[in-house]
């Protein structure tokens, strides 16, 4: 098979059995333009420390972009039903994390200043990694992204582009996945590095409060009285918690369904082999402990969710991420959605398939994983339901 490693440079082996980019294996501060004008990596001009200050709020203030809401109608069982796909691909870097990452970094800034050079270290399944590595660079700091075998190619290509440090742990934490191993070695590099800040998307309530106060309101705004239901793909929790949190207090009537995938802890569940990045956890999530954060969960099967992937492709032309075809697979499954089906079922899409044309849209990787075969069956099986999206409708 045609490995796709073309783009992508070969990995060395780094402390603790971690992978780390040639080239890369320190942060430095590159070169210079002028005297006292550092360069970031990325080759963007290193703010010095009291302009870097003073720009991190508007920095992040541009990175909150209003997404649009995507209406399709929705062929399956007999039923036709109404659709919302909020297209969060349409962030400054493509993932709903855009958001996360306002709010972790404020909360950074306020606790201790963001001063040029300050290195900032997170695990992360490729998303909120892209996301600060976008914003870091405009405040003159250094990013340190601690990913694992699952993180697509193209999203490691990506983040160096950007002047980000990836260093790539390939020990699996026994529960179906890496986190585990990756938060373990976050806490290595902070302890053996005291100047590292660590946001710490898993526990930090920073990035719930954001999608409280943010992605919650631009959603119902959107959605409009006929809202029933909202599908949010879970991982750290996080974004589902601040949604649920703004609809219990404005919009009771709305349900807040948590969306797992098998073999994932995130929300209950038990451990296994899980396909897609992005969504899923090797633990329970932290910020849905608290009785009512949401209202239902689905867990589904991560090659039905590849399926519904493929086609919407075919029907709409639209490429979604592997958490967002869970997503609308929960849609399509959840058993206590027994509502009109004139009422608008909203799924939050985290990302979109552009990263994962190699991985969860290529048969030469699902041939590879020993799942072609599944998946083609799954698409086959989800044709003969009847399955079909319309797209008639404008963004909103």
């Amino acid at each position: 098979m045609r490995r796709q490693a073309s783009f992508w440079p070969r990995v060395l082996r780094g402390a603790n059995g971690a992978v780390v980019t040639p080239g890369i294996s320190r942060i430095r501060s590159g070169t210079r333009s002028e005297p006292g004008r550092p360069v970031h990596r990325n080759g963007q001009r290193r703010p010095v420390q009291g302009e870097a200050v003073s720009r991190v709020e508007p920095v992040l203030t541009r990175a909150l972009f209003r997404t649009p809401l995507l209406r399709l109608d929705v062929a399956h069982r007999g039923r036709v039903r109404r659709l919302g796909l909020k297209l969060e691909s349409r962030g400054p870097t493509g993932s709903v994390k855009d958001r996360s990452a306002v709010g972790l970094l404020r909360a950074l800034h306020d606790e201790r200043p963001l001063t040029p050079g300050t290195v900032v270290v997170e695990s992360t399944s490729g998303n909120l990694g892209l996301a600060l590595a976008r914003m870091l660079p405009e405040i003159g700091c250094d990013f340190l992204a601690v990913v694992d075998p699952k993180t697509p190619h193209a999203t490691r290509r990506m983040l160096t582009d950007r002047g980000a440090r990836v260093l790539v742990v390939d020990e699996p934490d026994g529960r179906g996945g890496y986190l585990l191993s990756r938060l373990r070695r976050v806490r290595e590099l902070c302890a053996d590095n005291p100047g590292y800040r660590w946001p710490d998307q898993y526990e930090n309530w920073a990035a719930p409060d954001i999608h409280r106060r943010v992605t919650g309101p631009e959603l119902t705004g959107q959605a409009g009285a006929d809202l029933g239901a909202v599908y949010v793909p879970v991982s750290t929790g996080g974004t589902l918690a601040g949604i649920g949190a703004h609809l219990r207090e404005h919009r009771p009537d709305v349900a807040a369904v948590a969306v797992d995938v098998r073999g994932s802890l995130a929300v209950a569940g038990s451990a296994g082999r899980r396909l897609i990045p992005g969504i899923g956890a090797s633990r329970p999530s932290a910020f849905l402990a608290a009785p009512h954060s949401y209202d239902r969960a689905v867990h589904v099967d991560d090659i039905e969710a590849i399926a519904v992937c493929r086609i919407l492709v075919e029907d709409v032309g639209l490429a979604l991420g592997g958490s967002s075809g869970c997503a609308v697979r929960a849609m399509l499954a959840d058993r206590e959605d027994d509502g009109p089906d004139d009422r608008l079922s909203v799924c939050l899409a985290a990302d979109g398939g552009g990263k994962y044309r190699d991985t969860l849209y290529s048969d030469d990787w699902a041939t590879e994983q020993g799942v072609a075969k599944e998946i083609t069956a799954a698409v086959e099986h989800l044709r003969s339901e009847g399955l079909f999206f319309d797209r008639k409708h404008q963004e909103h």
